[in-house]
């Protein structure tokens, strides 16, 4: 009885809830030459989609809801669309930049790394095995992430904050560590985020301490 009622322990959603809003505090902090848009339009979006998500999503451990799935991916594609504006506005801007901009210009690229990590993380969290509602079910066994504790034959099952550790380590790492990725299209996302991190941290970060 102890494993079925941990087997079916709901998602905690106030994890990504908390991080969420530390990306949308990041936006709002960076320099108004790296914001292409309006400076409140973007976290604005964000914060009505992360209340959506709240309202979308099912109170209970196994669920399958396609509007919290579109809502999730809205989010998703929101924070990447402004970290990606502003990684290029960053890149443009360390161009021309010199030492008195160094600092603020570093900021910003931390930010953006930040933010892209979390962007990864959301993403391996809604996708692994159908995402959090339908990987509680135990009816498919077509995960896209291999964690040691599963190898167990336990009834673990990861939340948002495994997810957050898998794109931590990659970004970091540019290659998985103890979790492994199954699916093609998981490898080729991380792929994607070790490139992504590479830009951020060689070319970004290189360039503003150069100019230091």
């Amino acid at each position: 009885m102890l494993l079925a009622n941990k087997h079916h322990d709901r998602d905690p959603l106030w994890h990504i809830q908390v991080v969420l809003l530390g990306v949308i505090i990041l936006q709002l902090l960076l320099p108004e030459q790296l914001v292409a848009l309006p400076r409140f339009l973007m976290p604005g979006f964000e914060f009505l989609c992360l209340i959506a998500l709240q309202i979308t999503t099912p109170k209970r451990a196994v669920f399958v809801s396609k509007v919290r799935r579109i809502v999730v991916f809205a989010l998703v594609a929101l924070i990447a669309v402004a970290n990606a504006t502003s990684l290029q506005l960053v890149i443009a801007a360390l161009i021309g930049a010199d030492r008195a901009d160094a600092p603020s210009l570093l900021l910003s690229a931390v930010g953006i790394y930040i933010t892209n990590i979390v962007v990864f993380a959301i993403i391996y969290w809604d996708m692994d095995g159908g995402g959090p509602g339908h990987r509680r079910s135990g009816t498919d066994d077509q995960n896209d992430f291999l964690y040691p504790q599963q190898q167990a034959k336990t009834h673990w099952q990861p939340t948002f904050v495994d997810y957050m550790y898998v794109s931590i380590t990659n970004a970091t790492a540019f290659s998985p560590t103890d979790t492994l990725p199954l699916s093609r299209r998981a490898k080729m996302l991380m792929a994607i985020q070790a490139v992504l991190s590479l830009l951020v941290v060689a070319v970004v970060a290189a360039r503003a301490i150069n100019i230091l």
